[in-house]
């Protein structure tokens, strides 16, 4: 077991946890979740013991091993694909390099001896002969097969490299598993396997993740980090969010109803308190009075933004053919003969284990970049607003505020017009003045969307917009692409998001760009 006594952090003068005591108990899968800058990274850190809280204490049995899947895409760059897994159990590699080096020895002594006997029977006790195997068996599932096992991980890809080190963070039984962001960069097939494995995983799990889906699947409990405290609830996502929402609700209800009663008390205090016939009544007001507790609901870190796409008009029947486009990066033909058509009211997911080969595609259909051989025509009606995978050539190079940036894509340039769209996106206040070129991630999709909104198309192009933003928003997301009346053409990972959104499947690893199944699922052969 873990668990937390009264740990408090500060991190760049900014208070993150207060008094958190917290328990994570062996069977369960603890899904952490709060706002962006909530710190789930950073207790992870902690729990980790990367980093010490500022008080408090952590507590972990001294038996148990802890693992944590970390993205530092180069600190194995030296090692084989099958060393880098067999290095998650750092106890057990160590035996493996210190028999190797008895064994090696020139004057093996009977002392060595005796050492090697040691080593081998530890080396017994934690499955050691089964360790090649069980490496190669988690590497499979995650679709890296034998023919990578002895390549040096700095040949792999970034995609390639996240497997592997997701592998090495699940080898050798952990008592204790630590995951921030695992889905990211999977493909569907390797993140279904890695539902099925944790839930066969019998020990403690904590798990960061923005994926609604994948949360609802592997947790057990929920451990929200809000008001600079962590709670815990037994439950999945799903449930965490309703019983939520229904105690928020039950708590602003009962507020409503003690600050009326306070109302009817006081007004009965102030006509009656000089009236001798009734000073009774109006004394037993008063002592009820002080008795009710009117404290004010606490301001949660947790903010919805509120996203609605409203086409200015509605497209006509013809809204995207494509014919035979071809284009080569480099030598490489990343999209060859794609050929489709999106048709009125269709929101359609765009499917390739090529990411590369997605983004190219929008890149064309947005005018950015142009085919090699084949073409595409918009319907005469459509009007067109894009998101792309990467923003960052919106924002680099300009140095104005949100406000102003907003502006440029803007007919109505009256500031309280602006302000509308820019507080749907939780940009308030003195936020609008912000300067672009310094946002976070989650701040330019934010800004992304307002644009998008502002634009009033009826067609909407949407490469991974659920990058960057947390789960809040990503939910205001999808229930906006969920009410939105135009055309959509999008990619994502987020199975929830395509499961509510896409009633049309465009599969670019089938040459033809022909539909597929009109269920993911059905496609996905997901459960």
């Amino acid at each position: 077991m873990i668990h937390t006594t009264d740990v408090s952090l500060s991190f760049g003068g900014q208070l993150l946890f207060k008094e958190v005591n917290v328990k994570f108990t062996p069977g369960n899968c603890y899904g952490l979740i709060g706002a962006n800058g909530s710190g789930k990274s950073t207790f992870l850190k902690m729990l980790s013991r990367e980093l010490d809280p500022d008080s408090g204490q952590i507590h972990v049995d001294s038996k148990c091993r802890i693992s944590q899947l970390k993205q530092d895409h180069f600190a194995f760059d030296a090692f084989t694909v099958v060393e880098t897994v067999m290095r998650g159990n750092t106890r057990l590699y160590e035996i493996i390099e210190e028999k190797d080096a008895i064994y090696a020895r020139p004057d093996f002594s009977e002392e060595d001896g005796m050492k090697a006997a040691a080593l081998e029977e530890e080396f017994a006790e934690m499955n050691g002969w089964e360790a090649e195997s069980e490496a190669a068996a988690l590497l499979a599932g995650l679709e890296i097969d034998d023919s990578y096992h002895e390549r040096k991980m700095s040949e792999l890809t970034g995609p390639e490299k996240v497997k592997v080190l997701l592998a090495r963070a699940l080898f050798g039984n952990p008592d204790i598993l630590l995951l921030d962001e695992p889905t990211n960069h999977l493909d569907i097939k390797s993140i279904v396997w890695l539902e099925n494995f944790l839930f066969r995983f019998t020990n403690t799990v904590i798990v960061v993740s923005h994926d609604r889906h994948f949360l609802n699947k592997v947790c057990t409990h929920i451990a929200d980090i809000d008001y600079g405290k962590i709670t815990a609830y037994a439950g999945n996502y799903a449930f965490w969010r309703k019983s939520a929402e229904l105690a928020q609700s039950l708590r602003a209800n009962q507020k409503k109803k003690d600050e009326e009663k306070a109302k009817e008390l006081k007004a009965f205090i102030q006509r009656f308190s000089a009236n001798a016939a009734k000073s009774k009544q109006a004394t037993s007001r008063q002592k009820q009075l002080e008795k009710l507790q009117l404290e004010d609901l606490p301001v949660s870190s947790r903010k919805y933004p509120f996203v609605e796409f409203k086409p200015e008009r509605e497209a006509g029947k013809d809204i995207l053919r494509v014919e035979g486009l071809t284009k080569q990066i480099e030598g490489d033909t990343i999209l060859n003969n794609i050929t489709f058509t999106l048709n009125k009211g269709e929101k359609a997911i765009v499917l390739c284990k090529n990411t590369v080969a997605i983004k190219t595609l929008f890149e064309i259909l947005a005018g950015e970049l142009a085919p090699d051989t084949g073409t595409f025509t918009w319907g005469v009606t459509t009007t067109k607003a894009y998101f792309p995978s990467d923003n960052a050539a919106y924002f680099n190079n300009s140095d104005l505020d949100i406000l102003n940036w907003l502006r440029q894509y803007s007919t109505d340039e009256y500031e309280s017009y602006l302000r509308g769209f820019l507080g749907k996106m939780l940009f308030t206040g003195d936020d609008v003045y912000k300067k672009v070129n310094v946002l976070s991630g989650g701040e330019r999709v934010r800004c992304m969307f307002a644009r998008m909104m502002l634009s009033g198309a009826n067609v909407l192009m949407l490469d991974e917009p659920t990058n960057h933003l947390d789960l809040e928003s990503i939910t205001a997301v999808n229930e906006g692409l969920i009410r939105y009346t135009g055309s959509v053409l999008f990619a994502t990972h987020d199975h929830q998001f395509i499961q509510t959104v896409a009633n049309r499947i465009i599969d670019l690893d089938d040459l033809s760009g022909s539909a597929g199944a009109s269920s993911y699922d059905a496609y996905t052969g997901y459960e």
